[in-house]
């Protein structure tokens, strides 16, 4: 049995697990198996760039970060636009999984990479996905790889925030990342102890923000930390088309430093925005993290031998299982406003926007 792997999107500790994770249970359950590894995600599956793996290529990156694979964004929207020969990206992909003679494919990767990994599905593909995101937001799915080292990373990155918050008696907006979906802010804020957390899911008022530092500061509080989503934006900005939140933001893409000046100017206290930015996608996994992308790996090699395809690897309610490709493709998991870490942040006195 032929195997391609492909790591697609943005990187993330757990990809090099889960592959070694895969690999390991290949050679102990499949007969003559042989593993293909497409470089650069669905770009080199359009581009016919693979190699044939060796048993050693998966020895030691158990803890190694990113992804030993390579990896590249190729943007959904444009899988089934023809070029100049009236030949798609799709159709690139599905001659090449045929030229490469693949029984199956498995596509490591977030919300996009599998809305295509479900395209070539239906297109007749034999293709399994493992959900691979430090945004935690694919459907179906209670956590996926890479999400617990990035909220570590992003909790120690608040945790470090702190001396340097007191020393100079500041508020510090910590901007972490988080585009759509604010698991990461969330949690992260509640592990460091952020007395303010904004997500995309929660539009904020930027008065009310600065009310509530200025509350803080009266009560003799020295320093706040702001833990914000790149995503989060204000109720207003909420009601607006991208385009028109740029402009409103003077081209900033985020509305961490807009809303640093609005504080500092209402509450009258002295501000700095902090952005960890890629850091939190990189270096070695977690324990928790290593744990799980060998749980989907190997579980992903089990869906291989049974020929069960078309699906991607999940956990629910603490057990490993799947979901079909077509039953979560195109949807995703957002914080929702009653969710239990919500809640509780704004039991124990942390503002949430709202």
């Amino acid at each position: 049995m032929k195997i391609g792997i492909l790591t697609s999107g943005g990187d993330c500790p757990g990809l090099n697990a889960v592959i070694r994770g895969f690999a390991k249970y290949a050679y102990e359950n499949i007969k003559n198996v042989q593993l293909v590894g497409i470089a650069d995600g669905y770009g080199g599956l359009i581009h016919n760039e693979f190699r044939l793996m060796k048993e050693q290529d998966f020895v030691g990156i158990l803890n190694v970060g990113g992804t030993i694979l390579g990896t590249s964004r190729q943007p959904f929207k444009l899988m089934t636009v023809e070029d100049d020969n009236s030949v798609t990206r799709l159709d690139l992909m599905k001659q090449n999984y045929k030229k490469m003679g693949l029984d199956c494919l498995l596509t490591l990767g977030g919300a996009g990479t599998h809305k295509t990994a479900a395209l070539l599905s239906a297109e007749g593909c034999n293709v399994i996905g493992l959900p691979k995101t430090i945004d935690n937001d694919i459907w179906g799915t209670d956590v996926t790889f890479g999400f617990h080292s990035a909220v570590d990373i992003a909790t120690e990155c608040i945790d470090r925030i702190h001396s340097t918050a007191a020393s100079h008696g500041r508020t510090m907006l910590v901007e972490l990342m988080g585009n759509k979906a604010g698991w990461l802010t969330l949690y992260a804020g509640l592990g460091g102890g952020a007395d303010v957390i904004l997500i995309p899911e929660i539009p904020f008022s930027a008065d009310k923000v600065a009310k509530v530092i200025e509350k803080k500061a009266d009560a003799g509080k020295a320093f706040c930390i702001i833990a914000i989503a790149e995503g989060a934006m204000t109720i207003e900005e909420s009601k607006m088309k991208k385009r028109e939140r740029l402009e409103k933001r003077g081209g900033d893409v985020t509305a961490t430093a807009a809303l640093a000046k609005h504080i500092a100017e209402k509450a009258g206290v002295e501000t700095r925005v902090v952005v960890p930015g890629h850091i939190q996608r990189g270096g070695s996994p977690s324990a928790y993290d290593r744990v799980l992308s060998t749980e989907f790996g190997s579980f992903a090699g089990r869906l291989v031998k049974e020929g069960r395809f078309g699906v991607t690897v999940a956990m629910v309610n603490g057990k490993v299982t799947y979901n079909a490709l077509a039953d979560i493709a195109g949807k995703a998991k957002l914080v929702p406003p009653d969710a239990q870490e919500v809640l509780t942040a704004e039991s124990i006195g942390i503002y949430m926007g709202r």
